[in-house]
């Protein structure tokens, strides 16, 4: 696709519409280093529960600057919404951390992804293991009726620095267990399936540590009453930065899991495609 015309970065909503453009229906700063916000959906853009696009804005030098980001509505949501990091000096999050409701921004509607269903073998039990904004692909999956459906439990974990950093998840929980449209989608009671294990690395909160670490020592399985990983029951998806990333991989084959893809069901799979 050739690259957009130069226009300016954040035109007003009723200002000169960018290639591939969409619009900024709603941004919530979460803390000083975490947003997120929503988008006006494409007619024609289809996805999977778990996908992301890239999405950006347009740069100084009338060239885009575009970045992969997990779409965190889910499939039948007439919104985009996506869950950002700030970076001070970052090209794109320097600027996009400033858009507000009528802005536009770009968005390639080509979505793609590994943290899909079609890359999982049949399970019992689905793990969405998330460090910071990797929680993003997992709120699409966490209101897809689809993993309701394909799963007798859902286990979401999520580790931030600080417990500000957890709020987004601890919201996105908060309303799909209280959400009558999702009952309506889902069926009665489908949120009893779902356990959720917020853990923080730096200031104090009711469960202290890596998630990494606390699979080892057993103390997550025996906090959720479940036991520990096996081929045979467990599903599971990584969403985080690389270290986590290669860590969680290394220690789901550990436990047996071999990772699949969209081509080649598995009992596990990562997202390679950013860093949180």
């Amino acid at each position: 696709m050739n690259d957009p015309s130069p226009v300016p970065e954040t035109p007003p909503a009723n200002g000169p519409a960018l290639p591939d453009a969409q619009t900024v229906t709603a941004v919530t700063h979460w803390t000083d280093r975490l947003f997120s916000f929503r988008v006006t959906r494409p007619r024609s853009l289809r996805f999977r529960s778990g996908e992301f696009v890239m999405i950006g804005l347009m740069g100084d030098n009338g060239k885009p600057l575009l970045r992969a980001y997990s779409i965190a509505s889910p499939a039948w949501d007439d919104e985009l919404e996506f869950y950002s990091i700030k970076v001070p000096d970052g090209p794109l999050t320097s600027r996009l951390q400033h858009i507000r409701a009528g802005d536009q921004i770009i968005l390639r509607p080509k979505p793609v992804g590994t943290l899909v269903h079609d890359a999982l073998l049949p399970g019992r039990r689905i793990w969405f293991l998330a460090t910071g904004t990797g929680i993003a692909p997992f709120a699409s999956l966490l209101r897809d009726p689809q993993t309701y459906e394909d799963y007798q439990e859902v286990v979401l974990t999520h580790t931030c620095r600080e417990v500000g950093e957890l709020e987004y998840g601890r919201r996105l929980i908060e309303k799909i267990r209280t959400d009558d449209l999702l009952e309506e989608l889902i069926g009665k009671g489908f949120h009893e399936k779902l356990r959720y294990y917020p853990t923080t690395t730096r200031e104090d909160s009711p469960t202290m540590g890596r998630i990494t670490d606390l699979m080892r020592s057993g103390k997550v399985f025996s906090d959720l009453g479940v036991p520990a990983l096996s081929p045979e029951n467990d599903r599971a998806m990584v969403c985080g930065n690389l270290a986590f990333n290669l860590e969680l991989k290394e220690m789901l084959e550990e436990y047996g899991l071999q990772e699949g893809a969209n081509s080649d069901p598995g009992t596990y799979v990562v997202e390679k495609a950013f860093l949180d």
